[in-house]
């Protein structure tokens, strides 16, 4: 089902999945940096839904289905403001227990979703975060360095032509290495792309502007904040969002739990490696938010 719901003066629109249980617990999701929801997240919907918890599934604003002009505007700021309506709008549904709404977000989104849970938001009783994107350092030092040059000058024209007013200066989300994008490893182009399902009018495109507020942004750092049960879902080869500080500061979560993966960052989308990461959620879920209320 689809539905829309407001931020501030724009709608960011959603597919809502109802199981056909009653008052189920719902889970509000949305994805990583420049994805849309039909990249995707359907598969862990599908089988969140399958086990009894509704999901609301988004698009942040200036990508997708969502209002925000210009497109491809990637802002932390703005997409922290998204997560935090669409858990108030959840919290509204009829159809669901809005009292028992958990979070779940994929790599950047995986970040949102720590940054969010720290603030403790009323009605969330549960976080996962899939290879979450948890320190801006991190992954800018994680890049080739020929890279990390040319997407700091895209950067700053960027920043300069918005000053004078143009319009803004997109690079690619995912590039081949060492080219001007904000992912260049070797398995980001291929992987970021192989989610984009045939037909679709995605651009793997973004304001390059994002790249001085990636550095800027260590969602980790609020994990000793973080009150409710969280999973640490984590990918050991991982080219973009590094294993090692996730690790550390999953440490500092109070109720905390962590599973590791023999994969890359973009592997856990499908195939087997999705199924041991859907099946360890579900079963998160289950111990933390049991679809029966007690």
């Amino acid at each position: 089902m689809n539905v829309s719901f407001p931020v501030e003066d724009q709608q960011c629109a959603a597919t809502l999945y109802l199981p056909v249980n009653e008052n189920p617990p719902v889970i509000v999701m949305a994805h990583g940096l420049g994805a849309v929801r039909e990249m995707g997240l359907a598969a862990y919907a599908e089988r969140f839904a399958a086990a009894g918890y509704a999901c609301l599934v988004f698009d942040y604003r200036h990508f997708g289905d969502s209002e925000g002009t210009p497109r491809h505007l990637l802002s932390p700021r703005k997409q922290l403001a998204d997560w935090t309506a669409a858990i108030a709008y959840a919290r509204t549904l009829p159809q669901v227990d809005g009292d028992r709404v958990i979070a779940w977000g994929t790599s950047f989104g995986g970040g949102h979703v720590l940054s969010t849970a720290a603030s403790r938001p009323a009605g969330l009783v549960a976080a996962i975060a899939q290879c979450p994107f948890t320190d801006g350092i991190a992954s800018a030092l994680a890049m080739h360095p020929a890279s990390s040059v040319k997407a700091t000058v895209a950067a700053a024209r960027d920043v300069v032509g918005h000053w004078l007013g143009r319009p803004p200066h997109l690079i690619a989300t995912a590039g081949p290495p060492r080219g001007t994008a904000l992912m260049t490893a070797p398995d980001a182009e291929p992987g970021y792309l192989a989610l984009v399902p045939p037909g679709s009018d995605f651009r793997n495109e973004v304001a390059a502007r994002v790249v001085f507020d990636i550095l800027r942004y260590r969602p980790g750092r609020g994990t000793g904040r973080i009150e409710v049960p969280t999973l640490f879902a984590v990918c050991e080869k991982d080219s973009v969002a590094p294993s090692g500080p996730t690790l550390r500061y999953a440490a500092r979560a109070p109720r905390g739990e962590v599973r590791t993966y023999p994969d890359g960052h973009f592997a856990i989308y499908q195939g087997d490696p999705f199924e041991r990461v859907v099946a360890d959620q579900v079963d998160f879920l289950r111990r933390h938010v049991p679809v029966a209320a007690a």
